[in-house]
């Protein structure tokens, strides 16, 4: 089978396609790299945007999946237009040149941020979706453009990750778990600004699994899937990474609690994927802090930008800006 991964050279995509390689998958990545390459050697790379793809660069493929776009709220908040532009309007375009080129499934990065905001419940895939921020509406767009493509002969399956966390190739510690152990090896304290929040948090290795599940499914099938390792308070994450650093390393770990409102509250349900997917998460925020803890010397710098996704979109935005304002002055002049 050959697959196309848009955005493989990310976070999920470089712990992902060893894996599929694994199993004996034929596996290229379209990317533009903003985060470098940490991919295996035996896989085809084309470094294009997804706007510049066409029907002719997808025949060949029986499976293609979405893992691009803008990652996180503040990259969203940083810049809502590409946000609207990245999450929404590429993923709807990739399907369509998909469709057209006879591929037979596609698999679409969702987030459970969609949910927003939810008090005491426990959220289904038809459950309603209320996400006010410009990151949780704009997936909920691309999801929506996606899965109205969906036929007899075109399988599309979209997967609402909760927050990802855990040791990847191409590592980051922006998300929940993967902060909490960066700033308790760091400085010895995790910081909670509410503790009261719900979050389902999903550990890569559970990631890597749903994913293998959706590319191995019947091929009939297409529907929206809650993926989460588990629902967590979190300030309970904080409790289980202290007491995971403290049991691993020896290292007396303090917390700072705050209670400043977050509006992002939500935790979900995976009984459909559990019955339909077959898909059944083995880790827990323990196990991830032992994976990062087993993996440091893999990474020696807690503060390199490349594992800060904000960091690396603005430098990337001001070098779009400075290129726009060259561009602007008259010939023979530079800045």
């Amino acid at each position: 089978m050959r697959i196309l991964i848009a955005g493989g050279a990310g976070y999920v995509g470089s712990a992902l396609i060893p894996k599929l390689l694994d199993r004996g998958y034929k596996i290229d990545v379209v990317d533009l790299f903003w985060f470098g390459n940490s991919l295996p050697s035996d896989i085809g790379i084309l470094q294009k945007d997804i706007f510049d793809l066409e029907v002719v660069d997808l025949s060949g493929y029986d499976q293609v999946i979405f893992l691009a776009g803008l990652s996180n709220d503040p990259m969203a908040d940083f810049s809502p237009a590409k946000n609207f532009v990245f999450n929404a309007s590429a993923p709807a375009y990739l399907a369509y040149i998909a469709k057209k080129a006879k591929v037979k499934r596609y698999i679409y990065a969702s987030s459970c941020s969609v949910y927003g905001y939810t008090e005491n419940q426990l959220f289904d895939e038809d459950s309603p979706v209320s996400s006010s921020y410009p990151y949780g509406i704009s997936k909920l767009q691309g999801e929506g453009a996606v899965m109205q493509m969906a036929n007899s002969e075109f399988s599309v399956i979209a997967l609402r990750k909760g927050t990802v966390s855990g040791y990847s190739p191409r590592m980051r510690f922006d998300l929940l778990v993967n902060t909490m152990f960066k700033c308790a090896m760091q400085e010895s304290v995790i910081r909670v600004t509410d503790p009261a929040i719900w979050r389902p948090f999903l550990a890569i290795d559970d990631a890597t699994m749903a994913y293998t599940r959706a590319i191995e499914a019947n091929e009939s099938l297409s529907g929206i899937f809650n993926i989460a390792s588990g629902n967590h308070t979190v300030g309970e994450v904080a409790d289980l990474v202290k007491l995971a650093v403290e049991e691993e390393l020896g290292r007396k770990i303090a917390l700072d609690i705050k209670h400043i409102k977050d509006m992002r509250n939500y935790k979900v349900s995976i009984e459909r994927a559990n019955t339909i997917l077959s898909f059944h998460p083995h880790q827990s925020v323990r196990s991830i802090v032992r994976s990062l803890i087993s993996n440091m010397d893999k990474y020696s710098n807690w503060d390199d930008p490349r594992y800060y996704n904000i960091q690396v979109f603005k430098e990337l935005a001001k070098k779009d800006q400075a290129a726009s304002q060259e561009s602007l002055l008259p010939a023979g002049l530079s800045k």
